[in-house]
């Protein structure tokens, strides 16, 4: 990323660029200030081509057009998958992009064994985006807050990380929300945030598991009435606590291991502070307990899938069974 800031703040550019990862949020950033950098408002030497049906002779055609009355023409291209398929004549013109065309591929998934990504890498710059570390968001939301002459205390900045996942995007959005909703105040607080930060469904799952883990059959039915009033589907409500049983299965056998919380988050790729309430929620069950929770959602669904059971009603079976265990 180092790179793209400095080609964008010298105006000095590559003819190739790739963005690719599963950050939406810094891929769409970086596009766009990219895109403000070499043509600004020129939508005259801009065009946008988008998807897998996406014609090679139309995008050499418009490269090889002569910028009108301007310095730069730019190309962007959006999930075509180019960069994970076989893509021949596309890796072979990069190294003959005319002097003043630039293109950007925008792409979720590539290989790096490609030829078109190794073109790009050769005689471009390709960087991949990934979902950052809990330092880099916490750092990163410290920097917008203090744009906007906020502080956030560290239960503040725990809470709102917990309420939000590490989805640059939806943490953007709350920010929005929490720092108009705090305007006057010198700081942003706990409850704050418990005022205004919606919940993400997974930590409405975590309370689930944790009601039906202390025997509370109705907190857990009233968060699952809760979720389906928000129209969350039942069958991904199921899926959802499946994986969670899942993860304090693999948590449960790494803590008789002995593995400390950042080994068991980097092994499973979850934040810190999401392996560490996987850890104590663990410990509320048994190995076998676990184990017979993953059969008994994986023996619910397919009883929906048969016909046997609605799937609100197989739900509902799956927390009042585990509640009375």
């Amino acid at each position: 990323m180092k790179k793209l800031n400095e080609d964008i703040k010298s105006g000095v550019f590559e003819k190739v660029y790739l963005l690719y990862g599963e950050e939406n949020f810094l891929k769409n950033s970086y596009k766009k200030r990219l895109k403000q950098a070499i043509i600004g408002e020129d939508d005259m030497n801009y065009n946008n081509f988008e998807g897998k049906d996406i014609v090679f002779s139309d995008v050499k055609g418009i490269a090889e057009t002569m910028p009108f009355f301007a310095e730069h023409r730019l190309i962007l291209i959006e999930e075509s998958g180019l960069c994970a398929s076989s893509a021949e004549e596309w890796a072979q013109y990069i190294p003959q992009i005319p002097d003043g065309t630039h293109i950007i591929f925008v792409e979720s998934c590539v290989d790096k064994r490609n030829k078109l990504y190794k073109q790009i890498s050769k005689n471009g710059y390709a960087v991949e985006l990934k979902r950052q570390s809990e330092r880099d968001i916490k750092r990163w939301i410290v920097g917008i807050l203090s744009k906007k002459k906020f502080k956030i205390t560290e239960e503040a900045m725990e809470l709102f990380l917990v309420k939000n996942g590490d989805d640059m995007e939806r943490i953007y959005s709350e920010l929005e929300k929490l720092s108009a909703y705090c305007m006057g105040q010198d700081g942003i607080y706990p409850a704050d945030v418990q005022a205004i930060c919606s919940e993400l469904t997974v930590n409405r799952i975590f309370e689930m598991i944790e009601a039906v883990s202390a025997g509370n059959e109705r907190k857990a039915l009233e968060l699952y009435y809760d979720l389906l009033a928000l129209k969350e589907p039942s069958m991904r409500i199921l899926f959802l606590i499946a994986r969670q049983f899942n993860q304090l299965m693999q948590v449960k056998d790494g803590m008789a291991a002995g593995k400390r919380r950042d080994e068991l988050a980097a092994g499973m790729k979850l934040r810190p502070f999401v392996a560490g309430k996987l850890m104590t929620q663990a410990r509320a069950f048994t190995e076998e307990e676990l184990k017979q929770y993953v059969e008994l959602c994986v023996d619910s669904e397919e009883a929906v899938k048969t016909g046997k059971l609605t799937d609100k009603l197989a739900v509902e079976i799956v927390l009042i069974k585990i509640a009375r265990r």
